[in-house]
């Protein structure tokens, strides 16, 4: 098979592909308002790290930027230099793991903002604005209880006994993360709270940054300047509670490869996990692990056809996983067909407790090899087919 690139049109894509995944950015940007009004008036910034959780950062980042977003967070400067060009250069893009040493350079080529994590990335971003001869921007994180980025009481002590480690910096804001906001009577909260607010008197006129999702579902007391919401923004609950009215933000739906009937005493998938006890009626469909359905999902969940759920049996393996559509009329199957795997019957948090796991890890499994469409782009519909590709893509032939 020839490595050389071949381009696809839409049709051509939605033919071959085994799932459509469509998401809806005008979702996106609801949500973003609802949690920007839950803010108060205090600014709100969006999370697009993970390729935007899984949907896909340049497109919704240019709709959220559309809809006045102006801050940006990402994981990895990759991630940042990615999204640049995609967005106006006054507005920001910060780093949260900060950055690796020896890279100082290309975010100051580019225009990016780093989170400064510890005194020696701290220290090296000092040393880049000596050499660029100019005052560089910067978040400084604090370690407020989780125990995994920040700077420590004792080091923030030792920063503010040596002022001039901050000149040529400025500071944008100053920002911890939540460990436990997604269990809201978690005595972590009020603590985290209480050592943010001491630790911020040292530096009293920066603008601070302490609400992930969840955090700002916990109130004002816990939202600071700027809140920084990721899982929400997609439509999934960053906790429990599921009262707050999120918008969902993604339909999966997968195709029909193949119908067959078996009889009783048949086993199903690897290592017959399924042994049907009467005759039954199975679909296989094209979505897999490999496509971030996960493999604690074998024999629980469902999909669904009209209303009608269609239970998962046997293993969910690589590339496909066989459902009992014993109780669907035949006249309503037939290979090519879709059935829901995420939509109005159940939604990315469902899923999530079938398998066991958060929202979060479903959104960011979600694999690259499904057909997707991008509610929102200036049309009723639009089709991307790999992140940054709005009209065609490229895939190895």
């Amino acid at each position: 098979m020839s490595n050389k690139l071949m381009e696809l049109t839409a049709a051509e894509i939605d033919a071959a592909a085994g799932a459509v995944l469509t998401v809806d950015l005008d979702a996106v940007v609801a949500n973003y308002r609802l949690l920007t009004r839950m803010l108060g008036g205090r600014r709100c910034a969006a999370v697009v790290k993970a390729d935007a959780y899984g949907l896909g950062a340049e497109p919704v980042a240019r709709k959220l930027q559309a809809a006045g977003c102006r801050h940006f967070f990402v994981a990895h400067l990759t991630e940042a230099l990615s999204l640049r060009p995609v967005l106006d250069k006054t507005n920001n893009i910060f780093v949260l793991n900060g950055l690796n040493p020896g890279s100082e350079i290309h975010a100051v080529r580019h225009n990016i903002t780093p989170v400064l994590n510890s005194i020696e990335q701290l220290h090296a971003w000092r040393q880049q604005a000596m050499l660029s001869y100019r005052t560089l921007p910067a978040v400084l994180q604090l370690d407020t209880g989780m125990s995994r980025l920040g700077l420590s009481q004792s080091e923030l002590d030792s920063l503010i006994a040596s002022p001039h480690y901050l000149e040529g910096i400025d500071l944008q804001f100053v920002m911890s993360h939540l460990a436990c906001a997604d269990e809201p009577d978690h005595p972590a909260n009020r603590m985290q709270l209480e050592n943010f607010v001491s630790m911020r008197r040292h530096l009293p006129a920066i603008p601070a940054s302490f609400a992930n999702s969840a955090g700002i579902f916990l109130g004002s007391a816990y939202q600071a300047d700027l809140g920084r919401p990721g899982i929400a923004l997609y439509g999934a609950h960053p906790g429990a509670n599921r009262s707050t009215p999120l918008s969902p933000a993604v339909k999966l739906e997968a195709k029909i490869v193949q119908l067959r009937e078996i009889e009783a005493g048949a086993g199903v998938g690897y290592g017959h996990a399924f042994i049907s006890s009467k005759a039954t009626r199975l679909a296989t469909i094209s979505v897999g692990y490999a496509d971030g359905w996960m493999r604690s999902l074998s024999g629980r969940g469902c999909a669904f056809l009209d209303d009608q759920p269609l239970p998962i049996v046997g293993r969910v393996s690589m590339d496909s996983m066989t459902l009992d559509v014993s109780m669907v009329p035949p006249s309503k199957l037939r290979p090519g067909a879709l059935v829901e795997l995420i939509g109005p019957h159940q939604s990315v948090d469902d899923i999530a407790a079938h398998a066991g796991t958060i929202g979060y890890e479903i959104l960011t499994g979600l694999g690259t090899r499904y057909a997707r469409r991008y509610r929102g782009i200036g049309s009723d519909e639009a089709t991307a087919r790999t992140p940054g590709a709005m009209e065609r893509t490229e895939i190895a032939r």
